[in-house]
């Protein structure tokens, strides 16, 4: 269980309890430490069931979770990019804060429509035409085929 909450912004916190974390053996370089200390730590947290976010930062959220979604709905955010166990927590709980923070940005504006200009439509349709023309100048002269 992680102890302390974690802050995202002014709005949104996640409480301690919210979060659960384990901590397993790391691969790759390091030697001894690598294989008898457990360094990389698996931060668990449910995206559904969280009361510290709204329907739509939480839809938001399970989008940008991708693959590291289980089917529940846990995020596992796995950080083994340290050799000490606590900047992977940090790690761990940093990458939850930049994922949230993501899903929790306001939408983009509605598009406005629209039209192109007189000068753009006539400047179209000219260069149109003089492909046309362009093209049938590309037949056999003396005109009704010989």
């Amino acid at each position: 269980m992680a102890s302390d909450a974690l802050y995202i912004d002014d709005r949104i916190t996640i409480a301690g309890w919210e979060l659960t974390e384990q901590f397993v053996l790391a691969g790759g370089p390091g030697g001894q430490n690598v294989n008898k200390v457990s360094t990389a730590v698996q931060l668990f947290f449910n995206i559904p069931n969280s009361p510290s976010l709204n329907d739509r930062v939480k839809t938001n959220a399970i989008k940008l979770a991708g693959r590291r979604l289980s089917k529940d709905g846990v995020l596992m955010i796995e950080a083994s990019r340290f050799r000490s166990q606590e900047r992977n927590r940090e790690d761990a709980r940093d990458r939850l804060k930049e994922l949230i923070l993501e899903a929790a940005k306001p939408p983009p504006p509605p598009r406005k429509k629209t039209r192109p200009t007189k000068g753009s439509v006539e400047r179209r349709l000219k260069e149109k035409s003089g492909r046309s023309e362009v093209k049938k100048m590309r037949g056999r002269p003396g005109g009704s085929g010989e």
